[in-house]
């Protein structure tokens, strides 16, 4: 399994931007469908965004659409979640996900088979 770092969180105020980072080893991401979930305070942890191992296919959720952007760097074997801006209800701890068993994207959690350590993402003036 591909084992992925995460980095990037942090505290910034509404409307700054933040990029997260999820650095992989053990296998080229290129070759994963990526996800990225996020999980706020009391809530269960939902699906922001998805790239495609296939197809180059991009799904974003409807509240991030238009404000965060998802995209590979091969040549590092890393991808990216670049969130313009924030809103406080973006504050949540992000979580990038890789798995082979969903090609054209998936937004259930248990399709995912290798997991980051999550990172905190406080959205605050």
């Amino acid at each position: 399994q591909v084992h992925l770092v995460e980095s990037g969180g942090g505290l910034v105020q509404p409307g700054g931007s933040l990029r997260l980072s999820c650095a992989g080893s053990g296998g080229s991401l290129d070759d994963y469908t990526i996800g990225w979930f996020r999980q706020a305070p009391g809530m269960e942890r939902a699906m922001a965004s998805c790239m495609a191992s296939e197809l180059g296919g991009i799904y974003y959720e409807d509240s991030v659409k238009g404000r965060f952007t998802a995209y590979r760097d091969d040549a590092k074997n890393t991808v990216h979640l670049q969130m313009n801006d924030l809103k406080p209800e973006d504050t949540a701890v992000y979580y990038c996900a890789a798995t082979r068993l969903a090609p054209l994207c998936s937004t259930q959690e248990t399709d995912f088979t290798s997991w980051g350590q999550g990172t905190q993402v406080t959205v605050s003036s």
